[in-house]
């Protein structure tokens, strides 16, 4: 059986390098300015692990304070050798009923090269089984397009029309505004 709990400081230096494998290091937000958040309560460390073992499955980051009562899911990933075996998925319903409270959750997707093509439309259709949707916007995070997911909890509707206030929000809880704004790129969709 499997359960979260909140981690510290000491648990993100210990992700922290897995993050570096998960994600690239344009999309990384700077290990001294998660300890500034997760110090000012402002972003979470959440770790899956099973009770019996006391063994960790899964992380996930989470900024969790903005204007508009958002979570921003910024980081989620299972240990290797848990992948596969539906880690994902259960890590997913324990972020889900953490923070059912909120107004919604949001998830980026970029669309850095891999070695997986399948990658970006992969994560997209585990993020709908969720109820992520979507958002019309233009995103880039570090330099590259990012698809960007929400799923509504409280609110109704789509946020697409206020995504581009939503989302710089949250870099500007971590980063300063120049640090903000070099790496996150985020605009209304273009109208036909």
């Amino acid at each position: 059986m499997l359960d979260i709990r909140k981690g510290g400081h000491a648990e993100l230096e210990k992700y922290y390098p897995l993050m570096e494998m998960d994600f690239d290091s344009e999309e990384l937000l700077p290990r001294l300015s998660l300890h500034r958040a997760m110090m000012k309560g402002t972003a979470e460390l959440l770790i899956v692990y099973e009770k019996e073992s006391g063994l960790d499955v899964a992380y996930a980051l989470a900024i969790v304070k903005n204007l508009y009562g958002y979570v921003l899911l910024k980081y989620m990933g299972v240990l290797p050798w848990y992948r596969g075996r539906g880690m994902g998925v259960e890590t997913m319903r324990f972020i889900n009923r953490r923070y059912a409270h909120k107004q919604g959750l949001i998830a980026e997707i970029t669309e850095f090269p891999d070695e997986d093509e399948d990658r970006v439309k992969k994560l997209k259709k585990f993020f709908a089984r969720f109820g992520y949707v979507e958002l019309d916007c233009r995103c880039r995070i570090g330099g590259v397009k990012a698809n960007v997911m929400a799923k509504p909890l409280k609110c109704s509707g789509d946020i697409s029309p206020i995504a581009h206030r939503i989302l710089p929000d949250f870099y500007t809880r971590c980063l300063s505004p120049a640090a903000a704004r070099r790496m996150l790129d985020i605009r209304p969709a273009e109208k036909d």
